[in-house]
């Protein structure tokens, strides 16, 4: 089955306040109903150019109302294509992906609706509150990044190289899947799984005592770090850098399409386009933020690197290669801190994790969480009502186990936004996805260090979509957030993934129900930064590497030599040339992040910020919580990030935050 129901109680609800259930229908019923939605939108559309009294009320909200509903209904079909990938959700959803992106393309083309929004901005802007001057803000902004105002001829190929580039992304998206489920090693040897942990033996150990590893991250990762077959690792290593070798000339398409449709809108670039809706000026201000962390970084990058090769030479490997990175730093980490992370994984169950995490945010941010009855797509997914004292103010779906028929990686994707129809609340919704190791009847899902940080990521932004106080749906919860800002929330709650006073909330032993002993926990802390600048100008190549190709129109072999180039500049481990990490880099090539990348960087000097700012006062504290609640996850996108980040510390942000967090200064 394709949906599934969930398993508590449901508690009553006010008739005033809304969630949307998942739907549990045919595939081919929910392409229908956005096909429906389309058409409802279109007739809004009519109706509102036609009005002879026009204001914000009568024309901006409604049609937003019945955009919101579209893309929810949208949502459903994409999410599904995402975490129950099938045959038939990729025909559904690349068959109703055009309709949506033309339907789209041509409302930010419509002359009349732009002319209908700057007529109402210039008349109201000055009696509207500042949500809605944003929301109509963002939407003149967005009308001209369209091709309002362009030739005919021009409107028509910026349409069609929208459709295009929709159904590029998806087949980018949709091969980098295939390619990961496609590959299996089996090992039959026990000397080669030595060194792994028991814990995960149970997991990839097959009924004939063989087993199998996939490029499924958990299992990949698993492998890379205590595989001890060296040329085991290769072979693993190799099918991952390699997936998806269609998607070069993909990439090469929508590179070439990107700088034509920036070029017909009067940039000079897809990189200038981009940076438009965001909070840096230009690409030569990006690439000089990222290259001066660069500069400080990369020499520390060095001597880790040094450090790292010279001791693979005691264990062998003298020639060291990327495939041996975690194997050598897992052990490396072993050696200097006495610390063998694997020690840390029985107390980090996932469900355990996910209750102590919600027990922490209580502490911090006042929230409840509390698991309810509703549709689910899959029988371990939980969903959970988030409250503000009694009040229930957001839903949460958490998807967190690795599955063969969902996309690799974590995310967050918000399905409602918050809204007022008919007088009635419409409570915002999101969907946190994780792909941990899966549990068994026989084995929990028991996790590492980063998989926890990573749900303390999400979790981030999850928390920006669900405190939304804002009802006007395109400027509530994290729409129409500055996408070098968006991250912000999410890389702030993750650096208390370190701190002991948080492993309290949750580290506990899964079968003895002891707490992480503290000498543990603070290894944990103390080996954060360990080879963390080689962490960081790895961040930094990929940043540099996407602006760069988007400043022209590249031939696949030509972004291969400019990735080859910026490694030069910044990178400390190169790796073998049958390397094709822009195969897969579907943060930029099928995600929001094209020449925007650099935005993990730029968010991360708020966070770290941020973050000191509440250490500083012992973690829990208040006055200060509440700011952030209110100046940042409940106002959303209604606001400039920058002027909301200095309402809530009451200045600017600290330009040595970042090197802080990284121990890069004294």
């Amino acid at each position: 089955m394709l949906f599934h129901s969930g398993r508590e109680s449901l508690e009553p609800m006010s008739s005033s306040v809304l969630f949307k259930e998942f739907p549990q229908i045919a595939l081919s019923a929910q392409k229908e109903k956005v096909r429906e939605k389309i058409q409802n939108t279109k007739k809004v559309l009519e109706d509102v150019i036609q009005k002879k009294d026009v204001n914000y009320e009568s024309v901006i909200r409604p049609l937003n109302d019945s955009m919101e509903e579209l893309q929810e209904e949208f949502t459903v079909l994409s999410h599904l294509n995402s975490v129950k990938n099938s045959e038939e959700t990729q025909e559904h959803y690349t068959e109703i992906l055009p309709e949506i992106t033309e339907f789209y393309t041509e409302l930010g083309q419509n002359e009349e609706l732009f002319k209908l929004y700057t007529q109402i901005y210039e008349k109201e802007k000055t009696s509207l509150d500042r949500p809605k001057n944003k929301v109509l803000e963002d939407a003149i902004l967005q009308f001209k990044l369209g091709g309002v105002g362009l030739p005919e001829d021009k409107k028509n190929r910026l349409q069609e190289i929208q459709l295009k580039l929709s159904d590029l992304s998806n087949q980018f998206s949709q091969n980098l899947l295939d390619s990961t489920n496609s590959f299996e090693m089996k090992i039959e040897s026990e000397e080669d799984v030595k060194e792994i942990p028991e814990s995960d033996k149970t997991l990839y150990k097959n009924e004939d005592g063989t087993y199998t590893f996939t490029l499924q991250f958990p299992s990949y990762n698993c492998y890379m770090t205590y595989g001890s077959n060296r040329s085991k690792r290769e072979e693993l290593y190799k099918a991952y850098v390699t997936r998806a070798p269609g998607n070069g000339k993909i990439l090469e398409e929508i590179l070439a399409l990107r700088d034509e449709s920036a070029k017909l809108l009067g940039y000079k670039n897809y990189a200038e386009s981009s940076l438009a809706t965001k909070v840096a000026d230009s690409s030569e201000q990006v690439l000089d933020f990222l290259q001066k962390i660069g500069k400080l970084a990369k020499p520390v990058a060095e001597k880790e690197i040094s450090e790292l090769k010279k001791f693979a030479g005691t264990l062998g490997i003298s020639d060291f290669q990327a495939f041996d990175s975690a194997y050598v730093s897992e052990k490396l980490k072993k050696r200097d801190y006495d610390f063998d992370e694997e020690l840390t994984r029985p107390y980090f169950e996932k469900n355990t994790v996910v209750k102590g995490t919600f027990s922490f945010l209580e502490k911090l941010l006042g929230l409840k969480f509390e698991k309810t009855n509703a549709p689910i797509w899959d029988p371990k997914t939980e969903v959970y009502h988030v409250k503000n004292g009694s009040e229930i103010i957001s839903r949460l779906y958490l998807d967190l186990e690795a599955r063969k028929d969902k996309q690799g990686g974590a995310w967050m994707n918000h399905w409602e936004t918050r809204n007022r129809l008919s007088g009635k609340t419409i409570l915002p919704s999101a969907f946190v996805v994780c792909n941990f190791p899966p549990s068994k009847d026989s084995a929990p899902s028991l996790l590492n260090h980063s998989d926890v940080v990573t749900f303390f990521h999400e979790m981030g932004h999850a928390l920006h979509h669900l405190c939304a106080k804002i009802e006007e749906p395109p400027v509530s919860g994290i729409n129409g957030v500055e996408w070098d800002a968006v991250e912000f929330p999410s890389q702030f709650l993750e650096n208390f993934a370190y701190e002991p006073e948080v492993l309290d909330f949750f580290a506990f032993h899964y079968e003895t129900g002891k707490p992480i002993p503290k000498e543990l926990a603070q290894k944990l802390k103390d080996t954060k930064n360990f080879l963390a600048a080689m962490g960081v100008v790895r961040q930094l190549e990929f940043g540099i590497f996407d602006i760069r190709i988007h400043l022209q129109k590249y031939s696949e072999t030509e972004v291969q030599n400019i990735l080859d180039t910026v490694r030069k500049e910044v990178s400390v481990l190169f790796p073998p040339g049958y390397n094709k990490f822009q195969n897969g880099f579907g943060h930029i090539f099928s995600g929001g992040y094209a020449a925007g990348y650099y935005s993990y960087k730029w968010a991360e000097l708020l966070a770290a910020d941020a973050f000191f700012a509440f250490r500083s006062k012992g973690i829990f504290d208040t006055d200060l919580a509440a700011k952030y609640k209110t100046e940042v996850l409940e106002k959303g996108g209604s606001e400039n990030a920058m002027v909301l980040f200095k309402r809530f510390l009451g200045r600017d942000p600290e330009p040595d935050a970042l090197l802080k967090l990284y121990d890069l200064v004294a």
